[in-house]
Parts: structure tokens; C-alpha cells; sequence
């Protein structure tokens, strides 16, 4: 044995494992990537909605402007709704808007109502 070995065995002093490290390092980069994928795959199917406006026709319909931003290129689905003067829903219309080339679209739905409503609005949209 050089001395060098010996001092080494003496002493408590081994060599760096480094295939370990390396390993883990590899790991950490995959799952950081697989991660920051996820919130991009999410965004890219993100639905914005936007209110514009609603009008009252009659006690029985209201028509609601709003626009969607976010689904270029993609079909869309949004639930809107009509309230009463206490929030409640007296009307609510599925839309199914087909894909658009535009990164916003302005939209109006005619919703029917069992009662007189007071406000219409999107509730939420999806990709379809």
C-alpha cells in the first residue's frame, strides 16, 4: 500500500461517488421540465371571458354580449347564464362557438328565462 492509501484508510477518507449526484441531477432536470411542460400545455388550452354587455328583450329572454380571448385555431363551449335581482339563475344557455382565427372573439347569445331576469353573464369556457 503507497501512503497515500494508507493516510487515506487512517484517516476515514474516501474517494467522491460521483455517479449519485449525477443521477439525481438528471432526475431534478426531468421533473423540472416535465413541470414547467404542464403549466404550458395548460395555458395553451386557457379560455378567457370577458362581459360586454346584456339586454333585457322581455320577461322571458335576455340577450348577453361577451367576448373570448385565448382559443385561437380551437372550438370553444361556454356556459351563460341569466340571474335575477337575488342572483338566482332563471336562465342558462350552453354556446358552442366554433374555432376562430382571430385571438379574440366578440360573441351574443339569446338566453330564455322562466322568470324576469335582471343581468346576464358567462359563467365559465372551455375548450371543446
Amino acid at each position: 500500500m503507497t501512503t497515500p492509501e494508507q493516510l487515506d484508510e487512517r484517516y476515514g477518507r474516501t474517494r467522491r461517488r460521483r455517479t449519485p449526484w449525477i443521477i439525481a441531477g438528471i432526475v431534478a432536470i426531468l421533473l423540472v421540465g416535465g413541470y414547467g411542460w404542464g403549466i404550458v400545455a395548460q395555458s395553451m388550452n386557457q379560455v378567457d371571458a370577458d362581459d360586454l354587455g346584456y339586454t333585457l328583450v322581455d320577461e322571458h329572454s335576455v340577450d348577453v354580449r361577451f367576448q373570448i380571448t385565448g382559443a385561437q385555431g380551437k372550438d370553444v363551449v361556454c356556459i351563460v347564464e341569466a340571474l335575477d335581482e337575488e342572483f338566482g339563475v332563471v336562465g342558462w344557455k350552453v354556446v358552442e362557438i366554433p374555432a376562430g382565427d382571430s385571438h379574440a372573439q366578440a360573441l351574443a347569445a339569446t338566453i330564455p328565462t322562466v322568470a324576469e331576469a335582471t343581468t346576464g353573464l358567462v359563467n365559465t369556457c372551455w375548450v371543446a
